[in-house]
């Protein structure tokens, strides 16, 4: 098997370094281009022609396992099976470490508890921690040494082990073991010199700092991924499957394209398809955020995982399993939590000379301390001090756990952050390019005036228009259909293609289209003052018809494309973030002023055509303007793949959706704001995170080097860092959109094609 895109479940990764030792060793292969996640445990790789076989041997080489991934229900599934027991064991250590620990502690600290051989118990109470405790950064230690490697376990294994190692030597070789042995403890200063100096309490202590550190960092990554387990979950686990005319429950994941399923009121329907027979009104507020349920009939797509809150249908099945919108969906969050940021790439960096740096330290300051002519003890507490508080295990979570965190929110606010790149760029767009059509309004014709003359009513006008125009399946005629529930009975309809239509409805000849083709098909004449009206509705972009029975035209119906009710506000809002609204549409002119003037955009550019947005978008760029774009249709995936951040509505096509950098799933405009405030967010906690832990390990390393840290503050110090990064990361959860945002909106409906 080979491929160009594939992507591995990586497992044994204990640290930063861990995964970059892997995507180094990847990267060797020839045509090879991996990303390796700590945070995600996942590696994503770009190989073509490069067998999946010979990538999963390059990872084992390096002394981990990897893995393809199962489907994305199943992946989930075997991903919650999996981490209980990871995390089961990371608690089962800290909590009988620690309680081993605690006599420990108090009796190296308190020299009123040290009584007559109190160092052989605590000795005996050591041993399990150093050994069993500790044994998951022995293990990786020792597998980093036989590939010639070292990592941050490595410094954390020497660290204790050197402890461990050095006390044991006091209590059988030097004064330690001699009964009614006593010590002091001092948080800061050098040591005690003296050669019964013990350090168990350091290597039992440091243990359940690190224990601790890892368990939190454990259950954080658990937690930043809830997210995409939610969005997973809402699908069905079973159908109703029609075969050989026989009903009967089958698991979703045995459904075919081209099956018919029962979908009973109460019901999630199990997949993507189209309704054959029934009708109903689908709940699709758990998706949408929509609360009002949606009218569907034969014909009508409809969505997995949305819920029938009406009638029995019957789904023709089109989309299954990976192909779904769901799993759509949960590709893009899993893609981008898996991306690395440039900020990202700089920490790896770091990461993977640190660790040999780091050992080098320690040696100088050991070596420095014993030339001075200072006691072991001073000299070996710099050495261990240094080890333990260097470790740079916060840079290796600064960036994922972050991005887990963002993307995760994001998806649930129906944000969807393609990759860690669009955080990079959010930061430096000054100018937001909008198309007009489905993007700032609705993308459907609705009426927006109704004329009628003094002979006839505003109702009755619409009830004869709808009638006549109830056999065109035209978007203008659709409009005035919709907005009558139950008109007339038309016979004898007749469609003139690009001018109007023809029928009968209660006895009279009914005629409607363009005012030029009734006067010069018809003879009919339009009022000076209908005309007046009509020529006001065209400049502001409307498409008017003209209704006319009985050889007299009794008004006019003006279909527009509405405004969206948040577009203005959105507008406002994306001025606030300090940037300049550009309106970019194919329609003319005057539709393009109108609408722009409703919203509050001042430079607008009508006529367009695909090629011309590109164009549009490229000059602006050599201007040196940093651009995003917004759009939803085939025709503004060339603008939107061409510009600095791509902004897709979710409402649009797979085309658009493709080429975009941030996808808002619910087509609301209002989100886009609060979607670059989360990708700013998210990328400010980012590098909040790396220069708290660069600052931390700069600032800490000369204090331990000079002797002035207990390794035990040390540990605490190290462990806290990273605490302190997850923490600061799972702040995110945390962002709330502005007022007027659907709560949730966590997936995209489309049309589901046949």
């Amino acid at each position: 098997m080979s491929t160009a895109d594939v992507d591995l479940d990586i497992t044994g990764m204990t640290c930063a370094s861990c995964a970059t030792r892997i995507e180094r060793k990847l990267n060797k292969l020839p045509g090879v281009e991996a990303t390796v996640n700590f945070a995600t445990e996942r590696a994503h790789v770009r190989a073509d022609g490069v067998p999946v076989e010979q990538l999963v041997a390059a990872v084992e080489a390096a002394g981990y396992a990897a893995a393809v991934p199962a489907p994305p229900a199943a992946a989930d599934e075997n991903r919650r099976a999996a981490a209980d027991p990871e995390l089961t064991s990371w608690r089962q250590r800290l909590i009988i470490s620690a309680v081993l620990a605690a006599p420990v502690a108090l009796m190296s600290m308190i020299p009123a508890l040290q009584f007559t051989n109190w160092q052989w118990l605590a000795l005996t109470l050591t041993a399990p921690i150093v050994v069993w405790g500790a044994w998951p950064f022995h293990r990786a230690a020792a597998i980093n040494a036989r590939h010639g490697a070292a990592t941050m376990d490595t410094l954390i294994s020497v660290g204790v082990l050197a402890s461990f190692g050095w006390s044991l030597y006091a209590l059988f070789f030097g004064g330690a073991g001699m009964p009614g042995m006593t010590m002091s403890f001092q948080l800061f200063g050098p040591p005690q010199a003296g050669g019964h100096e013990l350090y168990l309490e350091v290597a039992a202590l440091v243990t359940v700092f690190i224990l601790a550190g890892r368990y939190m960092e454990t259950r954080a990554k658990r937690q930043s991924g809830e997210a995409l387990r939610a969005l997973l979950e809402l699908g069905a686990k079973d159908a109703a499957v029609v075969r050989d005319g026989l009903e009967r429950r089958i698991p979703v994941d045995q459904l075919a394209v081209g099956d018919t399923v029962v979908v009973r009121p109460g019901e999630k329907i199990p997949s993507d398809g189209v309704v054959v027979e029934g009708a109903s009104a689908v709940d699709e507020s758990m998706l949408t955020g929509e609360s009002v349920p949606v009218e569907v009939g034969p014909g009508a797509p409809v969505v997995g995982a949305t819920v029938n809150a009406g009638g029995r249908l019957l789904v023709r099945i089109t989309r299954t399993g990976a192909d779904t919108e769901l799993a759509r969906i949960a590709k893009l969050v899993e893609d981008a939590q898996t991306g690395k940021a440039e900020v990202q790439r700089l920490a790896d960096r770091v990461s993977a000379i640190f660790v040999p740096i780091v050992i080098g330290l320690a040696i100088i300051a050991f070596t420095g301390w014993a030339l001075t002519g200072a006691p072991l003890e001073i000299a070996f507490t710099a050495a261990v001090t240094t080890l333990i508080i260097a470790c740079p295990c916060a840079l290796g979570l600064a960036t994922p756990t972050a991005l887990l965190v963002g993307t995760g929110r994001g998806s649930q606010l129906g944000i969807l952050i393609r990759g860690p790149q669009v955080l990079e760029q959010t930061r430096r767009v000054d100018t937001i390019v909008l198309d007009k059509t489905g993007t700032v309004t609705e993308g459907a014709m609705s009426i927006s005036a109704v004329h009628p003359t003094e002979a006839v009513s505003e109702h009755e006008l619409l009830r004869i228009a709808a009638a006549a125009e109830h056999g065109s399946e035209h978007p203008i005629a659709r409009a005035i259909v919709d907005a009558i529930p139950a008109p007339p009975t038309a016979e004898e309809f007749l469609a003139h293609a690009g001018q109007g239509v023809q029928a009968v409805v209660e006895g009279r000849l009914v005629v409607a289209g363009r005012a030029a083709w009734l006067d010069e098909q018809w003879a009919i004449q339009v009022p000076v003052a209908l005309t007046a009206r009509i020529a006001a509705d065209e400049a502001a972009g409307g498409s008017v018809i003209v209704v006319a029975w009985d050889g007299v035209a009794r008004g006019a119906i003006s279909v527009a494309d509405t405004v969206k009710p948040h577009s203005a506000e959105a507008i406002t809002r994306l001025r606030r973030l300090g940037l300049t609204p550009i309106l970019l549409t194919g329609d003319n002119a005057g539709a393009a002023h109108a609408v722009a003037a409703a919203v509050g955009i001042d430079d607008v550019r009508s006529g367009m055509t695909p090629a011309g947005k590109l164009d549009a978008i490229r000059d602006l760029q050599q201007r040196g303007r940093v651009v995003a774009m917004v759009g939803d249709g085939v025709n503004d995936a060339a603008a939107l793949a061409a510009a600095d951040l791509g902004i897709a509505m979710g409402t649009g096509t797979d085309a658009a959706i493709t080429a975009s950098d941030l996808t808002i799933v619910s087509g609301d405009l209002l989100v886009v704001p609060d979607a670059i405030r989360l990708a700013r967010r998210t990328l400010g906690t980012i590098k909040g995170n790396l220069f708290w832990a660069f600052a931390y390990n700069v600032a800490a390393v000369p204090i331990a080097m000079a002797a002035l840290l207990n390794p035990i503050v040390a540990a605490a110090a190290m462990a806290f860092s990273s605490v302190f990064v997850v923490t600061n990361s799972l702040r995110l959860r945390r962002f709330r959109p502005l007022p007027g945002i659907p709560a949730v909106a966590p997936m995209i409906r489309q049309t589901v094609e046949s």
